[in-house]
Parts: C-alpha cells; sequence; structure tokens
C-alpha cells in the first residue's frame, strides 16, 4: 500500500481534529429537520439559540477579567484589536467600527482585522484564515506592542490565523484574549485570558455562524461595552460620548443631555452648541454651571470621566 502525500494526509488530520470538535459535532435527533414545517425549524431554532446567553453566564468571571486588563491597558492609551477569519473576522470588524459613533473613540483604538483583509467582509479569501503569517503581519502593519490587546476570535479555537494574532501579539508583549466555543482549545492555551463559551452542535452541522456566531458577538458587545464603561464613556447607562455625525445621532445628543440633567429643550441646545455638540460636555455646562472651556478643561483632567470632572467643579 503506497503511503498518502502529504496534502492528502494534513487533510486528514485536519477531518480527525474537526471531529473532535463539540462545534463540529452531528445532531442525529435533527436529521429530518428539512422535513418538518417551517414554523416547528424555527422554534427549534429559537430554542438552540436561547441556550447560549447561558453558555455566555458561565464564563462570565473569565469575561470580566479580560475586560478589567483591557480596560487598564487602554486607559494608559494602549488599543483593542480583534483578528479573526470568516463569520468570527466579520464580528470584530463589526464590534471595532461600531465603537466611534457610539463612544466617540477614534477608529484606531478599537481595531477589527480579518483574515484576508476587507474584501474578505463580503466574499471568502482561500486559504487566508490558514496562514499565522498572515496575522502577524497585519499586526506588524498596526505596531502592535506591550499597550494593547489582542483578541482572537475562533468558533473552533484554532483556526491559524486567530492563533497566529494571539501568539505574535504575546511575543510582542501585546495582552491577548483567546474567544472560542469549544473548551481546552489551542486559542485557549496561547492567550493569557481564555474565554471559551461551549454552546454545543449547531442545528446545520458546522455552521459556527449560528449559536457560536451569537455567543462571540455576545462577548464582544461585553468587551467593548464595559470596557468603554470603565473609561468613562458612559454616564451611568447613558451614552454620553456619542458622536452626532448624523439627524438621529443629533437627536439621541439632545435626548441624552436632557435625560441626564433635566434641562428644558433650550437650555440643552444652548449648552450642546456652547461644547461643539459634545454631549458630556454639554453635561457638565449644565449640572455644574461652567462654561464650555472650562467643561473641557475638567474633562480632560479627569481623564474624561464626568463623574469625577463634577467632583472637581463642586469641590
Amino acid at each position: 500500500m503506497s503511503e498518502p502525500v502529504p496534502e492528502a494526509a494534513a487533510m486528514s488530520a485536519l477531518r480527525a481534529q474537526l471531529a473532535g470538535l463539540t462545534t463540529e459535532a452531528f445532531r442525529p435527533d435533527l436529521a429530518d429537520i428539512d422535513r418538518l414545517p417551517t414554523r416547528e425549524i424555527a422554534r427549534i431554532m429559537n430554542a438552540e439559540d436561547a441556550t447560549v446567553a447561558g453558555a455566555v453566564a458561565d464564563r462570565l468571571p473569565q469575561i470580566a477579567a479580560a475586560i478589567d486588563a483591557t480596560a487598564e491597558r487602554m486607559a494608559r492609551g494602549g488599543r483593542l484589536v480583534y483578528a479573526g477569519a470568516g463569520t468570527a473576522g466579520r464580528l470584530g470588524v463589526l464590534d471595532a467600527s461600531e465603537c466611534p459613533p457610539t463612544f466617540n473613540t477614534g477608529p484606531d483604538r478599537v481595531v477589527g482585522l480579518i483574515a484576508g483583509g476587507p474584501g474578505a467582509l463580503v466574499a471568502a479569501v482561500e486559504g487566508a484564515e490558514d496562514s499565522e503569517e498572515l496575522a502577524a503581519a497585519d499586526l506588524d502593519a498596526l505596531g502592535v506592542g506591550p499597550g494593547d490587546t489582542v483578541v482572537g476570535v475562533s468558533a473552533s479555537g484554532r483556526t491559524p490565523y486567530a492563533l497566529g494574532a494571539v501568539r505574535h501579539a504575546r511575543a510582542a508583549g501585546a495582552l491577548t484574549v483567546g474567544l472560542a466555543c469549544n473548551a481546552g482549545s489551542a486559542l485557549g492555551r496561547a492567550a493569557e485570558h481564555a474565554i471559551e463559551v461551549v454552546v454545543g452542535p449547531e442545528l446545520v452541522t458546522g455552521s459556527t455562524r449560528l449559536k457560536a456566531g451569537t455567543a462571540q458577538k455576545l462577548v464582544l458587545n461585553m468587551i467593548s461595552t464595559i470596557t468603554m464603561i470603565r473609561l468613562g464613556k458612559t454616564y451611568g447607562n447613558l451614552m454620553v460620548d456619542v458622536r452626532a455625525s448624523n439627524d438621529k445621532l443629533r437627536a439621541r445628543s439632545l435626548h441624552i443631555v436632557a435625560l441626564a440633567t433635566g434641562a428644558p429643550d433650550a437650555e440643552v441646545e444652548a449648552a450642546l452648541a456652547e461644547t461643539g455638540g459634545e454631549a458630556k460636555n454639554a453635561i457638565l455646562v449644565l449640572l455644574a454651571g461652567v462654561d464650555g472651556a472650562t467643561a473641557a478643561r475638567l474633562l480632560t483632567e479627569s481623564g474624561g470621566h464626568l463623574r469625577a470632572a463634577l467632583r472637581e467643579a463642586s469641590g
């Protein structure tokens, strides 16, 4: 019998590896799902999705520890970088892209990297996810170093691009987080902080854009949102660092300032005009009775934390 060619041997090893992953497991109980009425399929799918939040809840200690470490570095000027392939990469890019309008962060503070580059957001880039070297090159292009946090995202926990990103980032001194949906993953072992949300086999075998994708979205929401809360980007649960870049967001800024201060609309509009549309500054103007320039100075001195600026103004 002839020896298998290297490519065939590698493919056989990969198949065996995937077969051992919970996210790739086959559900015999769903083998006839295509014969069910649409409403019943929807009911089953909804019931499967309902288990995801519980799986995330099981990992709250690990998630909180990673967030605290991330916020500490970002408070010193570091960046948050997500790195993944396929659905995982797209979710990272999505979360990063929503931080500037939501929290008024610079586009370079939270960055999403996807294997294959921006074109991979809408079309598969063959082979990109299989390259650890590509991930290293993408991080080097950003100049990732000790002040930064890199979150590798991979449902399987074995995707070479995500693994390469975490390994390279850790060697560069960056904080590393591995977000996967299988226990004991290579990604979790490679990172300082392992977040392994085990959601079980998918409704459609191997389609990890389903429960695994939902779990990743929930955790990424937590990482970015709670980090920004820790950085003073909210006042209570009000989005006071919102960037008013369109009519909807301008209306939202007016609403937020009014909620925070109880001031009438005319005073809110005047405060926003004085502060160049910055909701956080306008709240300080109204609550502390200071002018726009003083509000800006107090917020700079407090590192952007509105509560600390209010205490300083009243002291």
